[in-house]
Parts: structure tokens; C-alpha cells; sequence
């Protein structure tokens, strides 16, 4: 006896007390016919046409096109190449749904929300030429079929970009406040966003991100950092930027920016980092007396090549001892008062408070015997493996 054979009876068991739409009778039998169309068996196991609607969907199955028209107007903004679907369907049919298999020990058959989901994945495939991928796609779309008024939401995969800024004006920040409506959360006022403004280098670098990718938020992280006063030159100084929720993902690098700030290097990497990056940074730092009527001579500058011998050795305010390479250092005696510091360090080491000796073992101020400010400091360049 065919397996076909074999379930007929029981198809007709069924239909004898329910009525039953093509899709959702072939559902509970074609994985162990080993068949891929649910609707063709379906149609096949029918005894008449039914008259009603099917008990388990409530014809769920027969809005399909319009759920279609849902999912292309939803995805119509967005760039994506793979696609995903998931569904929210009313309790009560997923309830009635549990009772068939339940009643007639149907093991193996797939539930009738991974049916949906699968028939219009399958539906909106043919339709765009898009490829179905339920591990990593592009967008996932969600569709609520719980309510009346139907809807289709789009996730998209977050894309991460490196890339490295050069800061050629003094007086501006790094980091961007956030919005004061929102805190950074996202609203109207901001555009979803999480910035209202953009006079920072991050919000340079968010207003070409958000113009490249579309509406979105972004989540940078900073290979180290330096004052508002600071320049960054030479390469520029490394990030890596989390776009989250991009409609587009073509990286178009043809305006950067020409300003106070410009963005070099840019590309598309797999994810951030998750563990800190080693990193080098040459600083130059401009130092005074403390009280500036204290001079300093050059034979007193000498004192700070020792300062190269052992690693920089300071502490946190929770009392963690950090240690911090210094791999060469220079030093010009501008004034009475006043001297430069050409240094090679290893990042993550706090300038000003290098200088200044505030909870360090050994600093400027310590090894000169002299009270000594940063009054200002410049990035020269900054390098990573």
C-alpha cells in the first residue's frame, strides 16, 4: 500500500469534520509524502469543493497576493540582495492548527506560521529574482497578520564600515552630543537618528554615513582620542562606524568631505571590533611650567629620555594599574617656561596626565622635579597592525 494510499483515509477523516483550504490539508502530509507543494496536494486529497472557510487559516492562505503587495511596498527603499520572512499570526489559528496534528497524530508537519512564512518568501522570491537566506539576510521582513489593518516591518543587517579622519581645525570635538529629546534613542526631532547636530567629527562623519546609507543610527568605535583643541594628522586616526538599520549598502566614497574634517580610507568590513585594538600614536605636546614664572633649563630637559627606559605606569580612579610603552621621545625648549615633546607612545596612554604626574608612577612633572601642564597636545599620525 502507497503512502498516498495511507493517508487518504485520514484526509477524509479530517474533511469529514472540517473544511479544509488546499494549502493547509496538503500541509499535514506532504513532508511525508515528500512532496513540495502543498497546495497541489491539497487539491488532490480534496473530496469535493469546499464550501466555508478552513478551519485552521481561516483562508489565510487565499490573501497571499495581498500580503505580497505588502512586502514590495515595504521593501521598496531598501537595497538587498537575500531576504527572510517572519509572521505574526492570531493565537486562535496556531491553536486550531495544534489540535488537528494533536487529534490525528500528525508528527513531522510543519506549523501553520513556518507555512506562511514559507509560502510567501516562495512568492515574493519569484516575484523580485531575490534569494531567500534564513541565516543571514540582507532585510527581514515581519509581517503582522494579527490585526485587521495588516503590516510588513523591515529589519535590515547592519553594515560596518573602517575607515580613518583627519582633523585639520582646532575646537572641534569628537564625539557628537546626543539629542536632548531623544537622549541618542532616535525620534522625529532627530530624524531617528540619535543626533540632532553635526559640528563634531562624528557628526561629520554620521551626516556622510546617514547620505550614503540612508536613514539609520550609528555606533562608532574610536581607535583612541584626543582634545576638542587637538589636530589629527598624518594618516588620520582609525574608527569603525556600525550602521544600523541601512537601506542602502553601496559605500560611495566620492564626497568625503573637504572641511575641518576628512575622512579617508573608507571600506566595508565584516563586523567592530569586539576586544580593544593595539594601537600607536606619535603626539606632540606643548608643555609649560606650573606657575609659569618657573623656568626650566636644558640640562633639566635631558632627565626625560630616561623616561623611555621603562613602561608608563598609571592608575585608574577604581585604583587598576595600566602600564604604556613610550617608544621614543623628543624634546624643544621653546621659552624659559615652555618646551615641546615629540613622543612615540603606546595607545592609550592619557597625555595631559603623563605630563602633569596625576596618578602616574612616574611622569614629566616627577622625573623634571617641576610642576608642568599640557597646555596643548597634537596628533601626528596613529598606527595599528
Amino acid at each position: 500500500m502507497s503512502n498516498y494510499k495511507k493517508v487518504v483515509p485520514i484526509a477524509n477523516a479530517i474533511l469529514a469534520e472540517h473544511n479544509m483550504c488546499n494549502y493547509c490539508l496538503g500541509r499535514l502530509f506532504a513532508k511525508r509524502l515528500h512532496l513540495s507543494s502543498n497546495k497541489l496536494l491539497g487539491k488532490r486529497l480534496q473530496r469535493s469543493d469546499s464550501a466555508g472557510s478552513c478551519y485552521i487559516c481561516k483562508d489565510l492562505f487565499s490573501c497571499i497576493n495581498d500580503f505580497l503587495g505588502l512586502m514590495l511596498a515595504a521593501s521598496a527603499g531598501y537595497q538587498y540582495a537575500s531576504f527572510s520572512v517572519g509572521t505574526m499570526i492570531k493565537p486562535s489559528i496556531v491553536d486550531r492548527d495544534d489540535y488537528i496534528r494533536s487529534h490525528y497524530k500528525l508528527k513531522g508537519v510543519d506549523g501553520i506560521k513556518t507555512d506562511v512564512a514559507k509560502e510567501l518568501a516562495k512568492t515574493f522570491s519569484k516575484k523580485t529574482k531575490k534569494s531567500v537566506d534564513h541565516i543571514d539576510p540582507d532585510i527581514t521582513m515581519v509581517l503582522n497578520l494579527k490585526k485587521k489593518d495588516k503590516s510588513c516591518e523591515i529589519r535590515s543587517k547592519s553594515i560596518t564600515v573602517y575607515g580613518r579622519y583627519i582633523k585639520t581645525q582646532r575646537g572641534f570635538p569628537q564625539k557628537q552630543k546626543p539629542c536632548n529629546n531623544c537622549h541618542g534613542q532616535g525620534c522625529r526631532a532627530c530624524n531617528h537618528h540619535g543626533i540632532a547636530e553635526f559640528d563634531s567629527v562624528e557628526g561629520v562623519i554620521s551626516r556622510f554615513i546617514f547620505g550614503c546609507f540612508g536613514n539609520s543610527t550609528a555606533k562608532f568605535t574610536w581607535i583612541g582620542g584626543e582634545d576638542d583643541s587637538s589636530l589629527v594628522l598624518g594618516s588620520g586616526r582609525p574608527f569603525f562606524v556600525k550602521i544600523k538599520n541601512p537601506s542602502r549598502r553601496v559605500l560611495d566614497t566620492s564626497d568625503t568631505g573637504n572641511g575641518p574634517v576628512t575622512v579617508t580610507d573608507l571600506r566595508l568590513v565584516p563586523k567592530s571590533p569586539t576586544v580593544p585594538i593595539r594601537f600607536s600614536s606619535i603626539v606632540r605636546l606643548h608643555v609649560s611650567t606650573v606657575p609659569v614664572s618657573q623656568s626650566i633649563g636644558s640640562y633639566d630637559l635631558r632627565k626625560l629620555k630616561n623616561l623611555t627606559k621603562e613602561p608608563a605606569t598609571f592608575y585608574d580612579k577604581s585604583g587598576k594599574r595600566y602600564e604604556r610603552a613610550i617608544f621614543s621621545l623628543k624634546y624643544r625648549k621653546t621659552s624659559t617656561n615652555t618646551f615641546t615633546l615629540l613622543v612615540h607612545v603606546q595607545g592609550g596612554l592619557p597625555v595631559k596626565r603623563f605630563v602633569t604626574g596625576d596618578e602616574f608612577t612616574l611622569g614629566v612633572s616627577q622625573i623634571l622635579d617641576v610642576p608642568c601642564t599640557c597646555t596643548r597636545f597634537d596628533i601626528l599620525d596613529v598606527t595599528m597592525p
